[in-house]
């Protein structure tokens, strides 16, 4: 019998409080005349992750509002106050129980493209793979977990996301060759946003 094809999700993250940046949300700011969330999950849609879940909480209608149309699974998260952690186990919670791996996507990374993921995605050998996007030397996000990680990700606690946990896995950790400094442009600050403005997304 010839083996299944792996089944790769994809989970964003956009439940955050853009504290650093408030009032405004930086997800909803537009880059190339969409909002930053869009980018984001239409690179993750145009890809080969089935289901895309987004994770919502800070100011979830207008997120919601954002993503009108576009295929994806919302999950509410109403413990966003309480950190990045709560938002992942949120996603991880909704996947599908034949899921092989996970893409976890930052919302706030709109220069991501679908052959970014692909490129991920392809590289996933198994459910014990770790796959890693890297640039001259660099690595940078988002990461593809496989499931075997799911539980560990689901107990991680404070604001913080599933990195970390690749210290204990480094024999299962394989890096992608990416060709775009888009796995490291996030936005934190309003002079990150204006310098992803000035370079147009082509997701």
């Amino acid at each position: 019998m010839t083996a299944r094809p792996l089944k790769v999700a994809a989970v964003v993250l956009a439940a955050g409080r853009s504290s650093r940046m408030a009032p405004r949300n930086k997800l909803l700011e537009l880059v190339d005349r969409k909002p930053v969330i869009t980018h984001v999950v239409n690179a993750a849609l145009g890809s080969g992750a089935d289901p895309v879940i987004v994770v919502t909480g800070f100011e979830a209608e207008r997120i919601g509002e954002a993503l009108r149309g576009l295929k994806v699974k919302v999950v509410h998260n109403a413990d966003y106050a309480q950190g990045l952690n709560t938002s992942l186990r949120a996603g991880l919670k909704a996947l599908m129980p034949n899921t092989d791996g996970a893409i976890i996507l930052l919302g706030d990374m709109p220069q991501i493209q679908s052959g970014n993921l692909n490129a991920l995605i392809a590289a996933l050998k198994d459910q014990e793979s770790i796959c890693v996007p890297v640039r001259s030397g660099r690595r940078g996000n988002p990461l593809l977990w496989g499931a075997r990680y799911f539980p560990e990700m689901m107990g991680i606690s404070g604001d913080v996301g599933a990195k970390p946990l690749m210290a204990n896995y480094l024999e299962h950790v394989v890096e992608v060759p990416i060709n775009s400094d888009g796995i490291f442009a996030d936005i934190d600050t309003t002079s990150q946003l204006a310098r992803l403005r000035s370079k147009p997304s082509r997701s």
